[in-house]
């Protein structure tokens, strides 16, 4: 499961991810004479991988021998094909922090584990809420690698905009405000139902063999085809994150090339921009730089 950052620390993480990786600026929105956009619209379709190249630090709270080991076995499955490596002594300054305590198995995604408002640095970024020593090692790989492809940055891939998945809402509901996940309706449709702006992400085609997809009884589906139980990274996992993440001499995932128009409306108390309110006027277009802008803006505000 991913976890995400507090609502109201959500454009500082789009600033964080932006600084990390200018990749991660979001496409332009072009707005309409007279609409409104707020900036918190502009963090939700910010990207969230890592500067490529990158060794994470990686810090262990708590956890026993085997455990420590298994989790640096499997999750170094990634930097097979990503050109990201994880150091596993990392220390007061680790990026990624794991823990074995908490209930359920969760990570941040990509570099939201920088932002210590919802993510405190003396606080996991990552768990592992039932993988024990005598936990065999296909139930390892398939979490340990779920949960670091989180961490790099990836989504589930039922949330993939591109996927055909067709809900049973009710059941799906049903099923997952009971044990032993006991989520609420808000939890459901953030880890299930969802799907992500085509705008938020380089979404590829649905890969149903990612190990990045539940597994779905097939109850839970109108049509009644159940999602495989996928214990291994996919050719699609491989060829994604090795765009994402090139090696040298490999190629990376295209930038937008949308063309960038200025939009000169000031921003109001809130942040929220407006364009201009003429039907002559062109549509103007709110970039990346310019939400740097606003949010530096309103930290200002805050701080007064």
């Amino acid at each position: 499961m991913d976890r995400v950052v507090q609502p109201h620390h959500a454009m500082d993480a789009a600033v964080l991810a932006m600084n990390e990786n200018p990749a991660n600026e979001p496409p332009p929105i072009v707005l309409r004479p007279g609409e409104v956009l707020h900036p918190f619209r502009m963090a939700l379709v910010t990207q969230k991988k890592w500067s490529n190249g990158r060794k994470l630090k990686v810090k262990f709270l708590d956890g026993s021998v085997t455990q420590k080991k298994q989790v640096q076995r499997f999750a170094n499955e990634w930097s097979q094909f990503a050109n990201v490596t994880f150091d596993f002594n990392g220390g007061a300054t680790a990026e990624i922090r794991i823990s074995f305590r908490q209930s359920g198995s969760w990570s941040a995604v990509g570099v939201d584990c920088l932002q210590t408002g919802s993510f405190p640095k003396t606080q996991p970024t990552m768990n592992f809420g039932w993988l024990r020593d005598d936990t065999d090692d296909v139930e390892w790989r398939r979490v340990v690698v779920h949960e670091f492809g989180h961490a790099l940055g990836a989504i589930h891939e039922h949330q993939n905009p591109k996927g055909g998945i067709k809900w049973n809402l009710p059941r799906v509901y049903a099923a997952f405000s009971g044990p032993p996940n006991n989520w609420d309706k808000q939890t459901i449709d953030f880890n299930i139902i969802q799907k992500y702006s085509i705008n938020q992400l380089n979404a590829t085609e649905f890969d149903a063999k990612s190990i990045m997809l539940y597994h779905f009884d097939a109850s839970l589906i109108i049509g009644g085809k159940a999602t495989p139980n996928n214990t291994d990274l996919s050719a699609g996992d491989k060829k994604f994150i090795a765009q994402m993440y090139p090696k040298a001499g490999a190629h990376a995932i295209a930038a937008s090339s949308t063309p960038r128009l200025a939009l000169s409306a000031p921003a109001d108390a809130a942040g929220a921009w407006q364009a201009p309110n003429a039907a002559a006027a062109p549509a103007a277009e709110f970039s990346g730089q310019r939400f740097r802008d606003v949010v530096k803006q309103l930290q200002k505000l805050r701080a007064r």
